[in-house]
């Protein structure tokens, strides 16, 4: 059910699908619009030149993203500047009809946000009127689905366990998510609290994950993102808006048909380590060049690899420990994808140890066969990837 059931007409209704620890929903819950409009499509230097000839606001505050629509917003959507992922448990009182009353209210506050409107109960309106392409993306585990009633897919299942990992309860497992992001840090910060507040009498707390990318207007459009090892993180992503996104991302059939599956990953990086490794091994570690996403054979940050080429001495260009020849499969025969729509994290290091840095990634996927894609994907990476020399994950969800 969604707000719309209450008094107008029903919007276009939507499978909301999570994975990992807990995976996707299927309640159908109304959420954000990913038509790539002018709306979500993000400025050009064009578009500003000719909106200040015609005395027009550049603000990015002021821009919108639809929240009804056929899929889900936070998705498909332009990754905005800032993001807070949060994972919740559900109380023990709560049953299926407290489930739909919760989601009820998280629909009509979410859909009045990301308008640029106060939330029902905003005792802080003004903080709302800025909504700075908010998203508002919501992801079911199986807790949620089995106290709404409904079957859940049979891989919505925590993730199997992975020789790298070494996962903490503060970051992994939960019954419902969400995933707030905004070009602008205070818009995120302000939506989150409105949404916990419609949710704490039915949930608990379990982890709140803020990330960070580049800020509006500091790289062109289009850009692909740099981790914090420097690296452009996902060079390889499907368009959005294209029927190869589509097949990606997108559940075709059955019952969750037009949701995905998402999965969460918090990476602790080893900057301090990193720090002490040349540029030739960096670029070695992943198969790329760092200036520009490149393939070490050659070409742009867009090129095909070409995984025959060798040295003059007759060893493989691009490693087998190469964590691009890892993730392509080229090795198996087999190739899959995922769409990465990832963030940066950077916390204070812990006290008293002799680490200037505690950051990493807060990695996320989506993708429509989760065992077929992320996990086919992840045990080759967890088998050998020179990278994970580096990385550690540290949650799961």
């Amino acid at each position: 059910m969604t707000a719309a059931d209450r008094s107008t007409p029903r919007p276009p209704r939507r499978h909301l699908l999570r994975a990992g620890s807990v995976g996707v929903g299927a309640l159908g819950v109304g959420a954000a619009s990913i038509g790539l409009d002018r709306t979500l499509a993000p400025r050009t230097a064009a578009d500003d030149r000719s909106a200040s000839a015609a005395g027009e606001s550049l603000l990015h505050g002021e821009q919108t993203v639809p929240f009804h629509g056929t899929h889900q917003a936070g998705i498909e959507t332009p990754a905005p500047a800032a993001a807070t992922f949060i994972g919740l448990d559900l109380r023990e009182e709560v049953d299926r009809e407290g489930v739909l009353r919760m989601l009820r209210l998280l629909t009509d506050d979410a859909a009045r946000l990301t308008r640029g409107e106060p939330a029902l109960a905003d005792t802080e309106p003004e903080m709302a009127l800025q909504p700075a392409s908010l998203t508002v993306t919501v992801g079911f585990g199986r807790g949620l689905m089995e106290r709404a009633e409904r079957e859940a897919p049979s891989w919505l299942e925590p993730l199997p366990a992975f020789g790298i990992d070494a996962l903490e309860d503060a970051w992994t497992g939960g019954d419902l998510m969400l995933q707030i992001a905004a070009e602008d840090p205070m818009t995120v910060s302000h939506a989150a609290r409105m949404l916990l507040k419609d949710a704490r009498a039915f949930t608990r707390v379990r982890w709140v994950q803020p990330g960070f990318r580049r800020s509006p207007g500091t790289t062109a459009p289009g850009t692909t993102m740099r981790n914090l090892f420097g690296q452009l993180d996902g060079s390889a992503n499907a368009a959005p808006g294209s029927e190869h996104f589509s097949r990606v991302v997108w559940i075709e059939d059955g019952p969750f048909a037009g949701g995905t599956s998402m999965v969460i990953r918090r990476i602790r990086m080893d900057l301090d380590g990193w720090d002490e490794v040349d540029r030739t091994a960096r670029e070695q570690s992943t198969g790329t060049r760092l200036d520009d996403g490149a393939p070490l054979t050659g070409g742009t940050e867009d090129s095909r690899a070409d995984f025959s080429a060798e040295t003059a001495n007759g060893f493989p260009v691009i490693g087998e420990f190469a964590h691009m020849r890892r993730a392509n499969g080229i090795d198996d025969g087999e190739h899959q994808e995922i769409f990465r729509r990832p963030y940066n994290y950077d916390i204070a290091p812990p006290p008293g140890g002799d680490a200037i840095s505690e950051a990493g990634q807060i990695f996320v996927s989506f993708q429509a066969d989760l065992p077929g894609q992320f996990l086919t994907i992840q045990r080759r990476l967890d088998e050998l990837d020179l990278l994970n020399q580096w990385t550690t994950p540290i949650g799961s969800e």
